[in-house]
């Protein structure tokens, strides 16, 4: 018999693989088209950030295993992260168009940057208040998805296209997932 946890995380495990599919075959499609791709190392980063924020999530989940009733508010709450992570999965690549001759990444990315920015707004805002309901982590543990929030609203609603803002913007947030990961090393532990 399942325990309520398990229960509940199968659903969320699999909208999460559905992204995680996203992705990668999004990749297996540049791979495939090499030749008619013009790839941009920020829009690169962006894909490499949001599958790590995709496993990130699947780790975290596992901190719920302690919750003993679940009410189905709660549940579709803790839903709509891994939903937005699909939608921004799904925002990392064009809808394919045979008519291109080649697919230029840096375009895409400058066309489509601030609905993919609000998605990641729309991330942060759900895990800050994740962390401070669910997760009891305080006002402390939503300062990291204010300042996201800030600063992307800002490049976003002031139509910001300055290609050295997003290259500093994608750069800060991988040399930020290297350091939690180098932090948490010994925190992200499941045993």
């Amino acid at each position: 018999m399942l325990s309520p946890f398990e229960y509940v995380t199968v659903l969320i495990s699999i909208i999460l693989g559905l992204g995680i599919t996203q992705i990668v075959t999004g990749l297996a499609d540049i791979i495939h088209q090499w030749k008619q791709i013009k790839l941009y190392w920020p829009h690169t980063f962006w894909m490499l950030i949001i599958f790590f924020l995709h496993i990130q999530e699947w780790w975290n989940i596992y901190d719920l295993r302690l919750y003993d009733v679940w009410r189905l508010p709660t549940f579709l709450f803790i839903s709509l992260y891994p939903i937005n992570l699909f939608i921004l999965s799904r925002l990392l690549f064009p809808i394919h168009s045979h008519d291109e001759v080649v697919l230029d990444y840096k375009a895409f990315f400058m066309a489509n940057y601030r609905k993919f920015f609000f998605g990641v707004i729309i991330s942060a805002l759900l895990s800050g208040l994740e962390n401070y309901f669910i997760s009891s982590h305080g006002l402390e543990g939503i300062i990291l998805q204010a300042a996201i929030i800030l600063v992307l609203s800002v490049v976003a609603l002031k139509k910001i296209q300055a290609e050295w803002v997003h290259k500093l913007i994608v750069t800060v947030w991988i040399l930020a997932i290297i350091a939690s990961i180098i932090i948490n090393w010994d925190v992200w532990l499941i045993t």
